[in-house]
């Protein structure tokens, strides 16, 4: 196991071009998921590949990004002229925001990053929130730990203590685990959804999470 920590095999990394070994990151412990580049992650490097090949941001000029990894926040502030980092409590983002009541006007954003948000929250009050400030045709971006071989989400309002949550939900601030209903619930929004995952290849070559997915929601 401590041999493996430094990496395990050569990956590309899509967003800062680095070619060599992934260090490993998290808790638990992932092996082989860090970029030595840039350290992007396995979903960065995911989006930036989706995007890149489905144009998922174009035409975009205004963007929402919540809870904003370093990585993406750099590269969205360079390409979107009205850009804002968003957290409810960091101090480091330029606005402090609430995902279920954000106080912004209606139909007053182009896109919504949201990834792995929607676990922590009330997520039928964040998707109604996020469907009313985007414009038409908008679009919310969202990643989430999801268990596709599940029916139905996994949540228990009875569940409240940091140790009961991490036990159930994987983590002590999470409060549901996603089944493959998770289209189901945010098309209950309003909005449509179109799915994107990688390639077995570009799992391999990239050193992304085998069959997970970026959720596109588009507000008709």
């Amino acid at each position: 196991m401590l041999t493996r920590l430094p990496g395990v095999h050569p990956r590309t990394c899509p967003i800062c071009g680095y070619h060599g070994k992934f260090r490993a990151f998290g808790v638990p412990l992932v092996l082989d998921v860090m970029c030595a580049g840039c350290d992007s992650l396995d979903r960065h490097r995911l989006f930036a590949l989706m995007d890149d090949r489905h144009k998922i941001l174009g035409g975009v000029q205004s963007m929402l990004h919540f809870a904003p990894e370093e990585i993406l926040r750099k590269r969205f502030s360079r390409r979107f002229p009205q850009y804002r980092a968003v957290d409810l409590v960091r101090a480091d983002v330029d606005e402090q925001c609430n995902i279920e009541e954000t106080k912004l006007q209606p139909e007053s954003v182009d896109a919504v990053f949201a990834s792995h948000i929607l676990e922590h929250v009330d997520d039928r009050k964040a998707l109604a929130e996020l469907f009313r400030i985007l414009r038409p045709g908008g679009k919310l971006i969202a990643m989430v730990p999801i268990i596709e071989a599940w029916d139905e989400t996994y949540e228990n309002p009875a569940i409240t203590s940091e140790s009961d949550r991490d036990l159930h939900f994987g983590q002590y601030d999470h409060v549901r685990f996603y089944g493959r209903d998770f289209p189901r619930r945010i098309e209950a929004a309003g909005f449509h959804v179109t799915a994107y995952m990688a390639t077995p290849l570009e799992c391999v070559t990239h050193g992304l999470q085998r069959g997970e997915k970026i959720f596109v929601a588009t507000k008709p």
